[in-house]
């Protein structure tokens, strides 16, 4: 146990400090620590039995994984990318090249689509959040398009990230350009055009803390009235052909990128558009060819990371091939290292978290007797996932690989899948949301909670020590694991979360009185987190409270789930609580994350949180003027 006077002071350090000193970040890595370190070791162990499977010392009898390992192996035949050069790139960029107005554009805007070429607006096929009853329709959504730099704030006069970065992304693009054929001057005029089309798009965008509020993104308006707003793009039937009939309505995330659309997209700014194609058509598709295209097209992602070197090859390869396949491989994972009876046993500790929660709702003092009793109704409704999904998605058994042998290239078979992929997200207009799907892949460390399907997912990879095991203590199981289920649980009633129902339909169920008081006890854990100091910027306290609320719930309910087992250990559990977050990161991953995560830098995420338990100030006896002392008036409690 750490030095107790250091606990009192700076818990997280106190715990982490030594191994923080210690630890090194690997060379292509931006972060190292709990997750990352789990990460590792599931990439360890697939890449270990893929080879052996490659090798012939591990038996393989399932046809996906056999598509798959046909996959990875064009992708990390590098010997044949090296010798394709920029060849497999030229069909896609001449078809860039040869529009010449959006009329060429619009008559193509199906298969590009399918292609996934870049347009300056996303379209898909979502759940609708308005949906009432158990039955869910997909419908279409739209969205402005991407920018070059991670956020909106990078373009604020202010903000000297912003003219550094898009200096490494130009130098990058330009480099690309020149190696696909164009002259250096051909480059530079290219990338202008490309940054002044980009810079149009800015104004109209959303950030990264305007897109957190879910309720805001929910702006559902006419096909007819969108299509109108596409000005150029005259592409109704289009979008029509690829869902299979036409939508009455669109829900649009961002309204004010639309209303502002021909503004930005007109025949006036036609010549910087189609750059802007060009640029994006290279940058997006560079990195499936030889090694040095892998390698320049990495610039920009590792100066915006801090990573020192690109992925090694095997890996690199190993990673794009998991990525398309990735329920296969998740598939497998969950199977071999997690297995049935653990997911049952898993599955029994998040049933008994929730009946945590429910018991703390029904003796919940600021809600109303209607609130708590909806509130009730919603958590015995939700739906729970573990370990690995109960069916494979037939979209992955359309995918067949094109050997090399046969003439196949990386990026050829790539772009087959994606056009697949994409046909059958689009396929699912109109029809009923499957709840069964999951979002993660069963290898992924990582959980979720979806508002719209009121449902909570933890996949195998998360379950495992530091977070699960079954050599630690039940205390220290519930300060890992146990927090981060009933996080997931407190998702369901985070900001965003609360305003769905049960049946995850955007839909108000509280009393206007309940509501006002939560809004005023999430506003208190805005301003717990708002402006305090990190990696030399400061916390945006609206970005990262849905996170927030949801650490304060599951730290909570975790708590009260310890303090009942036979033997409580509640040093055990903070402890834990600290150590599940250690983390050492790049400055300049860390600085990326402050301006876009929804989640609070793993260090705030572990001291600030306990300091809001009296369980903690008696547990390390922290006073009055220790670091870690918050007065009780600030201590904020919500569920």
């Amino acid at each position: 146990m750490a030095d107790a006077t250091k606990l009192r002071n700076d818990f997280y350090d106190a715990i982490n400090g030594e191994w923080i000193k210690k630890a090194e970040i690997p060379s292509d890595h931006s972060s190292t620590g709990g997750f990352m370190d789990l990460v590792d070791d599931v990439d360890e162990k697939l890449m270990g039995d893929f080879a052996d499977m490659k090798a012939g010392k591990l038996t393989n009898d399932d046809p996906l994984i056999t598509e798959f390992l046909k996959f990875y192996d064009v992708a990390a035949n590098f010997e044949k990318r090296d010798q394709d050069g920029a060849t497999p790139l030229k069909p896609f960029l001449e078809k860039v090249e040869a529009i010449s107005s959006f009329e060429d554009l619009n008559k193509q805007f199906k298969d590009w689509i399918l292609t996934g070429f870049p347009v300056p607006f996303d379209i898909g096929v979502e759940p609708d959040l308005k949906s009432q009853g158990k039955t869910k329709l997909n419908v279409l959504w739209a969205e402005g398009g991407s920018l070059i730099l991670p956020d909106k704030t990078y373009y604020d006069k202010g903000n000297q990230a912003g003219p550094q970065l898009l200096a490494v992304f130009t130098q990058m693009a330009e480099k690309l350009l020149t190696m696909v054929g164009k002259s250096a001057d051909e480059a530079k005029q290219i990338m202008a055009d490309a940054k002044k089309f980009d810079a149009s798009m800015a104004p109209f965008k959303k950030n990264s803390e305007e897109m957190s509020d879910v309720a805001k993104l929910y702006n559902p308006i006419e096909f007819s009235e969108f299509v109108k707003e596409l000005g150029e793009f005259k592409v109704g039937d289009a979008i029509s052909d690829l869902l299979g009939e036409t939508p009455k309505q669109v829900i649009v995330t961002e309204p004010k990128f639309f209303e502002n659309f021909t503004k930005v997209v007109n025949e006036e700014t036609f010549p910087a558009f189609k750059n802007w194609l060009i640029v994006n058509t290279v940058t997006q598709l560079a990195g499936y060819l030889s090694e040095e295209f892998r390698q320049v097209s990495g610039t920009y992602h590792r100066a915006l990371s801090g990573q020192k070197e690109a992925m090694k090859q095997q890996k690199s390869a190993f990673y794009l091939a998991r990525r398309t396949f990735s329920q296969v491989v998740g598939d497998y994972y969950g199977k071999k290292y997690f297995g049935e009876k653990a997911k049952q046993d898993v599955h029994d500790m998040v049933i008994a978290m929730t009946g945590v929660y429910k018991q703390r709702l029904q003796n919940n003092t600021w809600l109303s007797k209607a609130t708590r009793e909806k509130a009730v109704v919603k958590l015995s409704a939700m739906d729970i996932h573990v370990g690995y999904p109960d069916k494979m998605e037939e979209v992955y058994k359309r995918l067949q690989t094109t050997a090399v042998e046969d003439g196949g290239t990386l990026l050829g078979n790539v772009q087959t899948f994606a056009k697949i992929f994409t046909e059958d997200q689009l396929s699912k207009y109109n029809k009923p949301v499957d709840k069964e799907k999951w979002e993660m892949s069963a290898d992924t460390v990582n959980a979720y909670y979806s508002p719209e399907g009121n449902l909570i997912c933890f996949p195998a990879a998360i379950l495992q020590a530091p977070f699960y095991s079954l050599k630690q203590s039940a205390s220290e199981n519930y300060g890992g694991i146990g927090a981060v289920m009933a996080h997931e649980i407190s998702h369901a009633f985070d900001p965003n979360g609360a305003l769905f129902d049960e049946n995850g339909s955007l839909h108000n169920w509280w009393t206007e009185t309940d509501m006002k008081e939560f809004k005023k006890r999430s506003q208190a854990m805005i301003e717990e987190f708002d402006g305090l100091p990190f990696a030399g910027g400061k916390v945006n306290g609206k970005l990262v409270v849905t996170e927030n609320v949801a650490d304060d719930g599951g730290l909570s309910c975790a708590l009260e789930a310890a303090k009942h087992t036979d033997d409580p250990d509640l040093k055990a559990f903070f402890v834990n609580w600290a150590r599940v977050w250690r983390s050492k990161a790049t400055k300049e991953y860390e600085q990326l994350l402050l301006s876009i995560d929804v989640h609070a830098p793993a260090k705030l995420r572990a001291n600030v949180q306990v300091k809001n338990f009296d369980e903690f100030y008696e547990t390390f006896g922290v006073q009055p003027g220790d670091g870690m002392y918050l007065k009780p008036e600030k201590r904020v409690q919500i569920w």
